[in-house]
């Protein structure tokens, strides 16, 4: 199979596609968007982009693509622990606090702050697709005394040198990847990261109302289908108007499920299944992935 990432090579989603997918072709593409329009252009069988941080919350943009663009199935689900680090330009090791400017992608930055705050108070910082895209960036421009965040298989890869290690401002950074697709794939469980089964579902309310909401909880918790997430998005026609994406906690099967979603139904609410999908875990640290 071909499989579709967030690149170039060397991003946190490479690192995730290595290991739901170790024996796989990996195509790297620019942007989210790209990816997109790879998986609904059947140059690829699988796309996998990053969804949520635990620090800096939802990738809007693949949400966005997700709801408002495409009709692609989740079909499985990575959470990777996430190590950022301070990188330069290998001649520019000994003097790198002199670095004149950071580049990285914007959510790796926000994760950061203190360590810029600290360490590199008032030198600018340069948003990027992507963090391997800003340490290719920095390798491709030795002469300037430029700096990135981004993780230790960039470094290697790029031939860039680590000055400081894991400068994220809290331990438990953690990014959530989903693996789309058009097809029937089925993503193979029997593996350590496999942690279990969730259905995520699109509910727009009906019009504006007081209660509205918690019926719409009230369907699923009289069932004891237990939420890991809801999240309102901007349904983009007005202000005020919004949708909730919800995470349930099981495979979709014929009774629970479907009856939650005939109740909402039967109260005006718009429901879409965007996916009944495994999802993993990865519990390696991230010197354990590159080795494997």
């Amino acid at each position: 199979m071909k499989i579709g990432f967030l690149g170039p090579k060397a991003t946190f989603t490479d690192i995730a596609v290595r290991s739901l997918f170790p024996k796989e072709t990996a195509v790297p593409y620019p942007t989210i968007p790209a990816c997109f329009d790879a998986m609904i252009g059947n140059e690829i069988d699988l796309a996998v982009v990053p969804l949520e941080n635990a620090l800096e919350g939802s990738v809007n943009i693949t949400l966005d693509y997700l709801i408002h663009e495409v009709d692609l199935p989740i079909v499985g689900e990575l959470t990777a622990p996430i190590r950022q680090h301070f990188m330069v330009h290998p001649g520019n090791l000994e003097d790198w606090a002199e670095t004149d400017v950071v580049y990285s992608h914007s959510h790796a930055i926000a994760q950061c702050h203190k360590f810029l705050h600290k360490e590199l108070k008032g030198i600018p910082c340069e948003s990027t697709t992507s963090t391997a895209a800003a340490a290719q960036y920095v390798k491709d421009h030795p002469g300037e005394k430029a700096g990135a965040i981004a993780n230790e298989l960039a470094a290697q890869v790029y031939g860039l040198a680590i000055a400081k290690e894991d400068i994220h401002d809290f331990d438990f950074n953690h990014t959530k990847f989903i693996v789309l697709s058009n097809k029937k794939i089925t993503i193979e469980e029997d593996r350590e990261e496999f942690s279990g089964h969730k259905t995520t579902v699109m509910v727009t309310l009906p019009a504006d109302r007081a209660g509205a909401l918690h019926q719409v909880l009230s369907a699923f918790a009289w069932r004891k289908l237990n939420l890991t997430k809801i999240e309102s998005r901007p349904m983009k026609t007005g202000l005020g108007n919004y949708f909730f994406i919800i995470d349930i906690d099981m495979k979709q099967d014929d009774v629970l499920i479907p009856g939650a979603v005939a109740e909402l139904e039967a109260l005006g609410c718009s429901v879409k299944i965007l996916g009944s999908y495994p999802y993993f875990h990865l519990h390696k640290k991230e010197n354990k992935v590159l080795q494997d």
